[in-house]
Parts: C-alpha cells; sequence; structure tokens
C-alpha cells in the first residue's frame, strides 16, 4: 500500500517511523510519503490561506497550493507504478471512521490524506479530485480538533494493522471489538495474563479450565455485558439474527428484550450489570 499525506506541519507525522507502522514501512509492506503543502506556495510568506467568502470567522485554505500539490503527487504516485487513489479527507463533517470504513480503505492500494488547518479547504478543491478517484470524508469523532494530523495517525494505523503479514499473528485482530463478523457490533471484553493473581485478585477459573467452549461462551458474554453498559446503542442497533439463544438470554439477564420480530431494546426495570 501507498500513502501520501500533505499537510503544512510534516513533523507531526514523525509517529508514522514507529510501531507497527514503522515496522511495516521498514519490510516494503507500507510506504508513506509525506508532502510539505507550504513547498506549492509561489509568494514569499508561503501563504496557505485566506479569508473566507461571505465573511464570518476564521480562515480558509486556499485552492491553489492544495490543487498544484495534488496534480503533482497523483502524477509521481502513476510514474511510481501506484494506481487507483482514493482521496480521504479527515473532517467533523465526515461520515464516522469505524472498523468497517478500516476494512474498506485497507483494500486499496493507495490512499491520499489531506488533513486541513483552520476551517477547512475551499470546497471546491474537493469537489475537483472527486471527479477523478473515489473521495472518503470521515470523522474520527464528534469533536473538532486544531487539525487533520492527528485523524491520519489514526486512520492509518486502524488500516495498516489489517494488511497481510503487518501484525505477529494473522488472527490478532479477529476478535477486536467492531471486528467485521461475530463482533460487528460488540466491544470486546476483557483480557488476562500472567501472573493468575495480582494483589489478592485472581483471574477468571473459566480461563485455566482448558474447556474451549466454555471459555468461548464466556469471552462471549463478556463482550454483550460490556457493549450493553458501555454503547447500548450498538445493542439497539443490532440485527437480533446475530445473537444465538446463549446471546440472548445473556441479554435478557442484562434487562434486554426483542421487539416482535425486530431489535433489541432496554427494558425500563432493566438494572446495571
Amino acid at each position: 500500500m501507498r500513502l501520501d499525506v500533505v499537510t503544512i506541519f510534516p513533523e507531526y507525522l514523525e509517529p508514522l517511523n514507529v510501531s507497527l507502522v514503522g515496522k511495516a514501512r521498514a519490510r516494503g509492506q507500507l510506504g508513506v510519503h509525506v508532502h510539505d503543502l507550504r513547498d506549492w506556495t509561489y509568494d514569499r510568506h508561503n501563504t496557505v490561506d485566506d479569508t473566507p467568502y461571505g465573511g464570518g470567522p476564521g480562515m480558509v485554505m486556499k485552492t491553489e497550493p492544495w490543487g498544484d500539490a495534488l496534480d503533482d503527487i497523483v502524477a509521481s504516485g502513476y510514474e511510481a507504478g501506484a494506481h487507483d487513489p482514493v482521496l480521504v479527507v479527515p473532517t467533523p463533517s465526515g461520515r464516522p471512521f469505524t472498523q468497517e470504513v478500516a476494512v474498506e480503505l485497507s483494500e486499496r492500494p493507495w490512499l491520499i490524506f489531506t488533513p486541513a488547518r483552520y476551517e477547512g479547504i475551499d470546497r471546491r478543491v474537493i469537489d475537483e479530485y472527486a471527479t477523478r478517484m473515489p473521495v472518503h470524508e470521515v470523522s474520527i469523532g464528534d469533536y473538532v480538533l486544531a487539525g487533520g494530523e492527528a485523524a491520519v495517525l489514526v486512520i492509518t494505523e486502524a488500516v495498516a494493522r489489517l494488511l497481510p503479514g503487518v501484525l505477529g499473528n494473522a488472527e490478532s485482530h479477529r476478535d477486536d471489538s467492531f471486528a467485521p463478523g461475530a463482533m460487528a457490533n460488540l466491544l470486546e471484553g476483557p483480557v488476562y495474563t500472567k501472573p493468575p493473581t495480582w494483589r489478592g485478585r485472581a483471574i477468571p477459573d473459566v480461563l485455566v479450565s482448558g474447556h474451549h467452549g466454555k471459555i468461548a461462551r464466556w469471552r462471549r458474554d463478556q463482550a454483550l455485558c460490556r457493549t450493553a453498559r458501555n454503547r447500548p446503542d450498538l445493542i439497539e442497533r443490532c440485527d437480533p439474527a446475530a445473537f444465538d439463544k446463549k446471546d440472548r438470554e445473556t441479554l435478557s439477564i442484562l434487562g434486554w428484550a426483542p421487539e416482535p420480530g425486530g431489535r433489541f431494546w432496554r427494558r425500563p426495570e432493566a438494572v446495571e450489570e
């Protein structure tokens, strides 16, 4: 996979040299190219922003530097053998970035990120490149940052760990929170390691029972419990068909009931776990 990032703060992307992403780069599984937007400015102040049409506070990033930068990056990428670019625009006004979106992006060979500052990028830039390639406007949460670089780091790490060979164990992400399949709308439950007792706290007996079926059921129940407690909205959105008989029994104990032929809802008399 090839990643290009255009930013006015290249140093913000230094974390891409460490951890799993850094190792993937060193092994040649991930090619990361960070570009300084100011290299495409032509005045002595390296201006990348201007006042917004229509008035209002804040500044807007200009079309010319972004257009020239993206044109050159796309051309150089094609020359290097990259193909099928996707423009990823981190913005609080985008669709939520989820594990499903991470999987979708991990299947693309080339991502170009446009982390903005100020009030964002002149809309015409996004509209222009939407005629040339798929554009994903994504939000990592319902809040506003000073710029999109932190979102690029989040998205890159979520995507890169899904690439073949990046994780030491290819099965590591199978049971992650939100992982496609059985965990699609659930949070992962608690995990434990040695020693078996720490400060008087013992790990659950089932985890040392050696009974793989009971362990799997315990982990599933813990995922349901944690999701019901911390993200009840996920339970409400789940397709009832995704729950087996044991799931339904656990949810009933937790105070949830299925609507006739519909989704689960929390009974008013339900109590906390």
